[in-house]
């Protein structure tokens, strides 16, 4: 056989190429290709002698032409990759597989992995066996033979699908657009409702839990089952829910909805079953907790108000039992009427009218006053002995006239709560109230104690708020310690203990979003040290003046689980703010916070036209970071286009911030392409090494001559020198600037490495690469001038540009960075952008499932990469969308590695820039670093996304980077130290052979390319329809792989490096670009993006992690006894002063009050069990519980068993004696058995042989049998032997004395353990209880030993013990 060169492609005349597709998968089969391949000449073809014998190329240009398909005896198409052997075959199908089968007969290999690589190289797999893959390389799913397929067969991949599913984890952050909040005073948990539907459900540190509705209905009213383990929930469509929360994922137990009226307000009376609802029409339901079924009671609103009353009262806006009496009902109505109902006798029992509208009330804890809140800021005490008119009436923030008249109308108080103390005045707190002249005042809230008014400013608009009090019972002093007040972005507490009222230092994440968060990072399996230099150089920045207690929302408990490494999360904000999250164990606690707008001075209105224009604002706005966590390099990008390069230090220094300015604008009309046919593969060396004079200035050959007047950076760095706290202090500052008139366009990719001292980032009109170490500038060109003379467009003069604005089909980011509704205003990061789409007639299904000019570049694609640019977009403008750092080879064949940029584009090329670095850690401060474009390399479908690099035997290589050392150190030791640099690069060899993979994924498609040769191993096209949002290569059980999330929804995992599909979910669809801004993966199986512009939704793909995360999550019922009321003493009792009690069952149920309608409302099971709370309790604490229990009713029993045991042995011992007296051959013999049978009061003996008995579940017998009674086949009538007398005490030794007593029995006979009786014994299983008892009826000893066991061990006992 002829021989083929390293990265040749192994042909047959047949079409067949079998040897590739066991190649391609390593195992014994890439064994079998491998041993078969041999080394041909250099001339890169691969001939083979036929049978014949004749040298000719084996696969015909008609296959070529094919795409490389050959066809069966049927005329079918057959891939490639399944039937090119590369040893030679004969043409005749037949006497080909014979021959294979016999050659396969020598070789083992796994039939497993054939038809895995069956799956993955099917044509419906989405992987190509057609296409584009670079300069010099042939496209399909496999590029088999030479040293690429002695590559590949070194990689074991050890990932399976097994290893994955999608799964959400834990979700932090402040519920977005609360509604609804509810406190267990008992368990010490808190529920906020919001109108998207979600709970969430509070309590210490870690216990945190999400539920959401399947409607989507906002949250009305929320309601605790106190210390139940419940919570019911009403919705804006009508619904009732009742959720349990004696599990760690709450689930529905019920639902009720509503069909005829809307619900308003609902009210669970402490300790009650019966739910009372209020609807828009003023009628009152009433609602079985533990059925959840409408009871037949029913307020009208037309027997509840006055007869001679011509208006409606409006909708009942509040509903409580009176704490002195249950039996009544205090009914709102918004008009102004309340009604004190009496349930008993289904009348008014009085009647109460105001002028103002009513918004909410409260009882005093006696029940003899209530409290009324107006919509004129009014509060009203009124008296039930005198309801004619208000007690007392205020208004707190009104101003008082001087003739005496009524003081003016404030705004509404929207709610109030009557809370008392036993050892000082009441407080009554309320919100709103304030007057209207103070139009710029704030939203407060007013705690009044005694004469005090003090009011609380509050940031944000107050949704509800809660008094939490040391007690649960409405009819006892409830001693207020704490106020939690829910606002429509933040949840404070306020100590009610302090007379300056501190608040509580919050412990959950509710500040991700005091501004707006423009990015996200995710790293696990951090450094661990990291965390707590982070967490000591933030904890000292932290605010002050907290209260001094606990937080008082503790409820729950929690552990850590087994997932303990350390994962830090990062977030981008508008304001330029940086915050680092500690997210270890599904928690999340804020570490370390750094204000990138410190660097720049502060903007002054009118400072200057340029700046304005473009940024409205927040323009410090962070739009991506890039985080080493071993050397701590740290890199910001804003939106007013700069990059500032931070290194992290523990002690404080007072210095300037270097900066640097970058030209970087580049037009095409001045450029013309040469024509396609006369672009070479791969440039000249030569003809790209520039001098390091034009790569070393800010200024190069794109710059126009001189310095223009408006060539000014968008913000101003502070020239005097700065002083930096310990943590992270700016380095180095480097700024685009203007360029003729035109605003520098924004920064779209970035990446640094602290191993080469070089950072580099890109945006639409080129590359900018800069040395931080000697704070120059080493690179800024634009993006056609990177390709050189490798440029494969023809880029046609473009017509003048009659507008300069930037418009919006210019983005650069290709579907991935339209993240501004307005691009025209492309800087600005208003809340509204970022949260909200812009209205659009075209439906965002369509829209999101391509990406723009994504069709056109498609259509390029299939017709020629060489088109020119203006026949594929309407912008000639190619952005950087894509940079790696990494040790690697910078051409094609090169043997040696040396440090590499790889630079994706828009338009789907992939440029190699190499670099010259000095030698020692001297020069390197002083000598020039040298940058070489290499020229064009890979093209694949779309934008360039991510790179990455792996080993020949399949592990990730990490980029370089150098260890951490403190900059600043004052050690003088630690100064002299040497750059300690960690390279992970792959050997250099003068032997000929691959030795690293190139990982690359677009928007469309993901490669594996082998070098130094550059050679397509692999080619997987992911989506045809959408495009790809967010793409990583993330270690997944110490294995790499890709993971993709597509703008269709799609969550897709592909092991690496033969890209076969792992995991393809449909997950969520994009309905927000912030979704597609913040979207992230790491490693560990984790990712997580921005669900809301308040919360961070985490997710897992990791199959272990989902099958753990119960144990992870917090509990949030916990065992906890009611407190007991307090007594009151006989005075208050015999006087009224208790509550009374009355049965609310008999007047409620259905016996005595009725069915209600079913048209009224429908009943709904829930997923979560339709049996109630009580029998949904099956946690693992309700466990606990029941086992307590019965580990004392054990206790009782084992003592009486202790006692009757001496009973027992004396009755064992005579059994045995009257055992001994009878020998083998003594007795009657049953029927069909040759052996003695023994009747003992009526206990029938084993016959010789007998085996264990069987268990309780399988017999089904009698219960002694059960616990080690006699079990053996029965006789037909009693022995004619003498009866044994009987035992002084009644036998009840239990489940060992009927095995030692057949023990003994059979000694005494001679007999030995045969297997006779046991399949006799089996026989009596299957034999139901009923035909037992009627062919053996026991005896009246019998009966008396079954009994006792009964009484001892009953089937309750037997399973408690």
């Amino acid at each position: 056989m002829a021989s083929a060169p390293p990265g040749s492609e192994p042909r047959e005349r047949g079409g067949a190429r079998g040897g590739a597709y066991f190649a391609s998968h390593g195992g014994e089969g890439g064994a079998v290709a491998a041993a078969v391949s041999v080394s041909t000449s250099e001339s890169g073809r691969r001939r083979e002698g036929g049978e014949g014998g004749s040298d000719r190329l084996t696969r015909p240009r008609s296959s070529r032409r094919r795409g490389g398909y050959s066809r069966d005896r049927t005329g079918r198409s057959l891939p490639p990759s399944l039937f090119g052997h590369p040893f030679p075959l004969p043409r005749d199908p037949r006497a080909r597989q014979r021959r294979l089968r016999k050659y396969l007969k020598m070789k083992k290999f796994n039939f497993r992995k054939v038809l895995d690589g069956l799956t993955a190289s099917s044509p419906g797999s989405g992987s190509s066996s057609s296409g584009n893959s670079g300069s010099g390389t042939g496209g399909g799913s496999i590029q088999p033979g030479g040293t690429a397929g002695i590559l590949r067969e070194e990689i074991q991949e050890t990932l399976t699908s097994d290893y994955f599913q999608i799964c959400k984890t834990v979700r932090h952050g402040f519920p977005y657009q609360p509604t609804a909040l509810a406190f267990d005073p008992v368990q010490k948990i808190l529920a906020i409702g919001t109108r998207t539907g979600a709970i969430r459900i509070l309590g210490r540190p870690g216990v945190d839990c999400y539920c959401q509705h399947e409607s989507g209905a906002a949250v009305l009213q929320l309601q605790f089952l106190i210390n139940e383990g419940a919570l019911v929930s009403a919705s804006s469509d009508e619904t009732l829910h009742l959720w349990n929360l004696r599990q760690k994922r709450p689930a529905i137990l019920h639902s009720l909805k509503f069909n005829r009226e809307r619900i308003t307000y609902c009210h669970l009376p402490f300790q009650s079953k019966w739910l009372y609802v209020g609807t828009e029409r003023g009628n009152t339901h009433i609602v079985n907790i533990e059925s959840f079924i409408l009871s037949g009671y029913v307020i009208m609103w037309n027997k509840a108000i006055e007869l001679s009353t011509k208006t409606h009262p409006g909708p009942v806006v509040h509903l409580s039992d009176s704490p002195r009496d249950e039996g009544k009902l205090l009914i709102g109505y918004e008009n102004g009427t309340v009604v004190l109902w009496d349930l008993k006798s289904k009348r008014a029992e009085l009647r109460v009218y105001y002028d103002e509208a009513i918004h909410s009330i409260d009882w005093h804890h006696e029940g003899k006053q209530f409290m009324c809140s107006h919509s004129d800021g009014s509060l009203t005490l009124w008296n039930l002995k005198s309801p004619s008119r208000p007690f007392q009436t205020t208004i707190p923030h009104g101003k008082s006239q001087r003739d005496g008249r009524k003081p003016e109308s404030c705004k509404p108080i929207l709610k109030v709560e009557y809370k008392t103390c036993r050892n000082s005045e009441p407080f009554i707190i309320f919100s709103g109230g304030l007057a209207y002249d103070k139009a710029c005042r704030r939203p407060s809230l007013t705690i009044m104690h005694g004469k005090s008014i003090t009011v609380l400013e509050m940031d944000h608009p107050i949704v509800e708020f809660l008094t939490l009090c040391e007690t649960p019972y409405p009819n006892e002093f409830q001693e207020p310690y704490a106020v939690v007040v829910l606002l429509e972005k933040d949840l404070i507490v306020v100590d009610l203990t302090q007379s300056n009222f501190p608040i509580f230092e919050n412990p959950y994440p509710m500040d991700i979003h005091e501004s707006p968060v423009t990015c996200t990072a995710y790293f696990a399996d951090c450094p661990p040290d990291l965390i707590l230099v982070l967490y000591s150089i933030g904890v000292k920045h932290k605010k002050q003046g907290y209260s001094n207690k606990e937080w008082p929302v503790s409820g729950g408990t929690w552990n850590i689980g087994a997932q303990t490494y350390p994962e830090i999360i990062i977030t981008g904000h508008a304001d330029g703010s940086i915050k680092f999250w500690d997210a270890s164990a599904i928690t999340l606690q804020m570490l370390y916070k750094l204000k990138t707008s410190k660097v720049f001075e502060k903007q002054k209105i009118g400072d200057g036209k340029q700046t304005s224009e473009i940024v409205e604002e927040d323009p410090y706005a962070v739009q991506m970071i890039y985080w080493c966590p071993e050397s701590r390099i740290f890199c910001v990008a804003g939106v007013s286009a700069y990059v500032i390069v931070y290194k992290f230090s523990r002690h404080e220094i007072t210095t300037e911030i270097v900066s640097l300015e970058v030209r970087l604008q580049y037009d095409v009309e001045d450029i013309i392409t040469p024509e396609p046919e006369t672009i070479p593969p791969f440039p000249d060396p030569s003809s790209q090494l520039p001098s390091s004079k034009s790569l070393s200035g800010s200024t190069n050959t794109i710059a126009s001559e001189g310095v223009t007047k408006d060539s000014i950076p968008c913000l101003s760095v502070k020239t005097r020198p700065v002083r930096m706290p310990p943590g992270y202090q700016a380095e180095l500052v480097v700024q685009l600037v203007w360029v003729d008139g035109e605003p520098p366009q924004q920064i779209t990719s970035l990446t640094a490495s602290s191993a080469y001292g070089i950072v580099a980032f890109g945006n639409c009109n080129g590359l900018a690469i800069v040395d931080f170490m000697q704070k120059t500038v080493l690179l800024s060109m634009g993006t056609i001038d990177l390709y050189r003379s490798s440029d494969p467009y023809q880029r046609q003069p473009r017509s003048p540009r009659k507008n300069k604005q930037f418009i919006a089909d210019n983005f650069c980011m290709r579907g991935l960075s339209n993240f501004y509704p307005d691009l025209t205003k492309r800087i600005r990061t208003s809340y509204q952008s970022m949260t909200e789409l812009t209205d659009s007639p075209v439906p965002l299904e369509l829209e999101r499932c391509k990406s723009p000019t994504s069709e056109s570049r498609e259509n390029s694609y299939n017709r020629s990469r060489s088109s020119s640019i203006s026949s594929i977009d309407k912008d000639s403008k190619e952005a950087i969308t894509s940079l790696y750092f990494m040790e690697s080879f910078a051409r094609k064949n090169d043997m040696t590695i040396s440090p590499c940029l790889w630079v994706g584009t828009s338009l789907g090329m992939v440029l190699m820039i190499s670099f010259n670095l000095p030698s020692t850690d001297e020069q390197r401060y002083t000598e020039p670093v040298l940058v070489s474009p290499s020229g064009t390399l890979l093209t694949l479908k779309g934008a360039v996304l991510t790179f990455s690099c792996m080993d020949r035997l399949g592990g990730l290589m990490h980029p370089p980077y150098e260890v951490w050392r403190d900059p600043n150190s004052l050690d003088d030791n630690e100064k002299g130290k040497k750059r300690k640099l960690v390279m992970n690069s792959p050997p250099s060899s003068q032997e000929m052979g691959d030795h690293q993979y190139a990982v690359v994924c677009s928007e469309k498609q993901a490669k594996v390319f082998s070098l130094p040769s550059q050679t397509c191993l692999y080619v997987h096209n992911i989506t045809e329809t959408s495009f790809i949002l967010q793409a990583a290569v993330v270690v997944m059980c110490n294995s790499a792989c890709l993971a993709c999330f597509c703008a269709n929804g799609h969550i897709m995992i592909m092991s690496l490096p033969s890209l076969r599909p792992m995991l393809d979910v449909n997950y969520l669809p994009l309905t927000d670009m912030r979704i597609a801004r913040t979207f992230c993966f790491t490693n560990e199986g984790q990712a997580l993006y921005l669900v809301s512009p308040t919360e961070i939704q985490r997710l897992t793909y990791s199959q272990e992690m989902c099958d753990n995360l119960q144990d992870m999550l917090g509990e949030l019922f916990t065992p906890v006894e009611t407190p007991e009321a307090q007594n009151r003493g006989f005075l208050k009792g015999l006087f009224g002063g208790s509550g009374q009690t009355f049965d609310r069952e008999e007047l409620f149920g259905e016996a005595s009050a009725g069915k209600a309608s079913k048209s009224l409302a429908q009943h709904i099971p829930g997923p979560g069990g339709i049996e109630g709370v009580k029998g949904a309790a099956g946690g693992v604490m309700g466990e606990l519980t029941r086992a307590r229990i019965a580990l004392d009713e054990r206790g009782q029993r084992l003592g009486e068993l202790e006692e009757k045991t001496a009973g027992m042995m004396t009755s064992a011992e005579a059994f045995s004696k009257h055992a001994h007296e009878v020998g083998p051959g003594g007795g009657r013999r049953p029927r069909g058995n040759g052996r003695p049978r023994l009747w003992l009061r009526g206990l029938p003996t084993g016959p010789p042989g007998s085996g264990q008995p069987p268990s309780a579940r399988a017999c089904g017998n009698r219960v002694y049998e059960r616990l080690g009674a006699e079990n053996g086949p029965r006789g037909e009538g009693p022995s004619s032997g003498p009866r044994a007398p009987p035992p002084p005490d009644p036998p009840s030794r239990g489940a060992r004395a009927a095995p030692a007593l057949r023990h003994r029995a059979r000694r005494a006979r001679g007999e030995g353990d045969g297997g006779s009786h046991r399949k006799m014994e089996s026989s009596r299983v299957q034999c139901p209880p009923q035909q037992r008892e009627n062919t053996f009826p026991p005896t009246s000893g019998e009966s008396y030993l079954n009994n006792t066991i009964d009484q001892l061990f009953g089937e309750q006992a037997f399973l408690k013990y």
